[in-house]
Order: C-alpha cells, then structure tokens, then sequence
C-alpha cells in the first residue's frame, strides 16, 4: 500500500526544492514515488496544482505521433496529425493518474496566500536514510494516511530542519 503524504512550506520554492531531492532521493532508489505534486495558494485564494507530468502536452505528442500513421494511411498525415493530437490532447487533460486534483486543492485550502504543499504518493521508502535529507527543509505535516507512530516520526523529522 503506499501512503500519502502532504507537508506545506512556506513557498513553492522550498516545496520545489523538496520536490527535487525527492527525484534525486529516487534515483538513488531510496525511495519509489507513486507522485509528486505541489498545490500552491495563490494571492487571489485559489490553488495551484505543479504536476510532475503534463498529461496534456503528453497525451496531445503521443496522439500526434498517431494521427500522422494513421494519416498516411489515408494518404493526409497532416489532417491525421492534427486530428490526433486534439484528441490525444482532450484524453490527456481528462486523465489524472496519481492522487486526485481534487483532493489535493482540498488540503491546500488550508494554507495562507503564498505557500504551498507538497503532496507525495510514496510505494516504498527507506525512511531512516530519506528523513534526515528532507530534514534541511523542515514544514509542517498536513496529512497522511500512515500509522500515528510514522507520523509522528515523519513531524519530529521535519522539526530537526
């Protein structure tokens, strides 16, 4: 089971810097993200999502990559491109792989004008080896769905910061 955890910072620059150790943690294969987005409130109090794959953009490239094949099938790659990538481009904005968009402006309601949350879906971990790296950035646990006794790790953790 992975577990979910949000911790807000006081700027999505410190969260995108946590974002980042957290990819480089993962290259080291200490840890195995499932996801990881940050939700940052903006001034007007609306919230930001920064995820770390564009499904549009994605799904608009690959459906383009389609459409020309199936285009010179009928011998008009480019009307095939074009068909392919707004269709690749309507399914990518309708997909949402990882934790739910909605569920994450839920949890940076929470935060004031100005910060942002760093939402982390974690498969597995070696938490006595991550911990003391994602310590220098400290923050403040918002939730998780782990066991009291891991969260409260996870809080003294990010106190030492």
């Amino acid at each position: 089971m992975a577990d979910l955890i949000i911790v807000a910072y006081p700027d999505e620059k410190t969260a995108e810097a946590a974002r980042a150790k957290l990819m480089e943690l993962q290259k080291e294969y200490l840890i195995e993200l499932g996801d990881a987005v940050i939700a940052e409130r903006l001034a007007d109090g609306s919230v930001k999502l920064h995820q770390l794959i564009n499904t549009t953009a994605a799904g608009a490239a690959g459906g383009a990559m389609w459409g020309t094949l199936i285009g010179l099938l009928f011998l008009n790659p480019l009307l095939g491109a074009a068909a392919g990538a707004g269709a690749g481009a309507l399914s990518g904005y309708l997909t949402d792989v990882g934790i739910d968009d909605k569920f994450m402006k839920s949890a940076a309601e929470s935060l004031t004008p100005g910060q942002a949350a760093l939402c982390v879906l974690v498969r597995k971990v070696t938490a006595d080896k991550v911990l003391p790296a994602m310590a220098q950035f400290g923050g403040t646990v918002l939730r998780t769905n782990m066991t009291t006794e891991q969260e409260q790790k996870l809080r003294d953790a990010l106190k030492v910061g």
